[in-house]
């Protein structure tokens, strides 16, 4: 059975304490292997790749070739059933919508002293996509990913997916195909991470890395943080509804579950302000589960992480969604917005009782690659200008330098760099 926390009990703030500190992201530390991985693919490129390949994936990339060719890719769109490629062609139409809006404007201004300052956004050159190929093989990823850097710009989009036993899945290379993707290579793991980031003699150097992957990869992420950009060190999915004791207990126990059933250490928390409904949601959910092909993964991740919190007010859960920080918070609430006005940390927030997280997972426009593990306190999700550069330019002209120079000279002075102050005056 899932936690259950009643907010008038006496233990309850260190029982939530306790919930909001514990930590899902696994036991195992890989930061050694990865470590090794790395040196080992820095140091022998192509060859090194290949035989953690022929282990890992049970790939033999000089038999089967590193590339998967484009042409691949086309075909697997064009051979989608009609309904799906229409409702993918629908997905990737929005969620392009959405980022174009995204996309970030410079500007250029001359102030009263004569100095021109302003700021100029650029795209990266290149970006990696890295698509999992295990559990999480989702084609909607690959547009999530792809489509705000192809908004930003970027040139050349460099996907990699490890393809165990050779089998790639088609719905991937497909969704690679309409987001424009302009490589796609059968490699994975923290040697595809450590390939993107130093670049080898078969695959190119990329400037970010984007995707979610294992523990191998994000750690090869977190490691390789400055020789390249990453998106973010994402862990295992999470959602918290918020109730008020009129939402429809199956429509909340289906949104848990939807969550629960993307790993068996995900997170599903309900915090509603009826006791009734609590105890309905924790009925509903053992007879959705009955019947859920995922059953397996959901039951393992609602029993192990999943929580019911029962509060007075409205008002009480600010506090407690704020602590949480949730990767995606739902407010099935009669008025949303009132809260949701006031909520400071949250990957991305679903309004009402007609807005299903996974409505965002797939088609709504916004991105589904969000902060997770508490980090949205600090953390956005993916956007176009995680592909994009910031740069700044400043023209003083002669007037301008006459204007700011005497001052600049004086704090260079008293910060005892001569050289500056004296770069200065020999202008003036």
């Amino acid at each position: 059975m899932p936690l259950r926390l009643e907010a008038r009990d006496a233990g309850f703030a260190a029982a939530f304490a306790a919930l909001v500190a514990a930590r899902r992201d696994g036991d195992a530390d890989v930061s050694a292997d990865v470590a090794r991985i790395i040196a080992d693919v820095r140091a022998r490129g192509d060859g090194a790749i290949a035989e953690l390949t022929a282990r890992f994936d049970r790939v033999d990339l000089a038999a089967t070739g590193w590339a998967i060719p484009a042409a691949d890719c086309a075909a697997a769109y064009t051979g989608l059933d009609a309904d799906l490629r229409r409702a993918l062609d629908l997905a990737a139409d929005r969620i392009r919508a959405f980022h174009d809006r995204q996309k970030p404007q410079g500007n250029d201004a001359t102030d009263a002293a004569g100095v021109r300052t302003g700021v100029r956004w650029s795209a990266v050159e290149a970006a990696g996509l890295y698509v999992p190929g295990g559990r999480a093989a989702y084609p909607s990823s690959v547009l999530m990913n792809a489509i705000p850097a192809v908004v930003a710009g970027v040139e050349r989009l460099v996907m990699v997916t490890p393809t165990p036993g050779g089998e790639a899945n088609p719905l991937v290379l497909a969704a690679a195909h309409r987001a424009g993707v302009s490589q796609v290579f059968r490699i994975g793991g923290a040697q595809a991470i450590a390939a993107l980031a130093f670049g080898t003699a078969t695959i190119p150097r990329v400037d970010v890395i984007t995707g979610p992957g294992n523990a191998w990869v994000a750690e090869a992420k977190r490691q390789l943080y400055g020789v390249v950009g990453i998106d973010m060190v994402a862990g295992p999915s999470e959602v918290v509804i918020l109730s008020d004791g009129k939402s429809n207990p199956d429509w909340i126990a289906a949104d848990l579950l939807a969550q629960a059933e993307h790993d068996p250490v995900a997170q599903s928390i309900l915090i509603t302000t009826s006791p009734t409904e609590a105890d309905a949601v924790t009925a509903a959910v053992e007879r959705q589960l009955a019947s859920l092909a995922t059953a397996a993964v959901a039951a393992a991740s609602w029993r192990d992480f999943g929580a019911i919190i029962v509060i007075d007010t409205l008002d009480d859960a600010l506090p407690l969604l704020d602590a949480l920080a949730p990767e995606h918070a739902e407010l099935m609430i009669d008025s949303p917005e009132t809260i949701f006005a006031r909520m400071r940390h949250a990957g991305s927030v679903f309004l009402g009782r007609h807005t299903p997280e996974a409505a965002g997972d797939y088609l709504a426009g916004p991105n589904h690659v969000l902060p997770t593990g508490r980090r949205a306190r600090f953390a956005s999700g993916l956007s176009v200008s995680d592909f994009m550069k910031r740069t700044t330019f400043l023209d003083c002209g002669p007037a301008g330098l006459a204007a700011i120079g005497p001052a600049g000279a004086a704090i260079a002075d008293a910060e005892g760099l001569a050289a500056h102050a004296g770069s200065i005056r020999v202008r003036l």
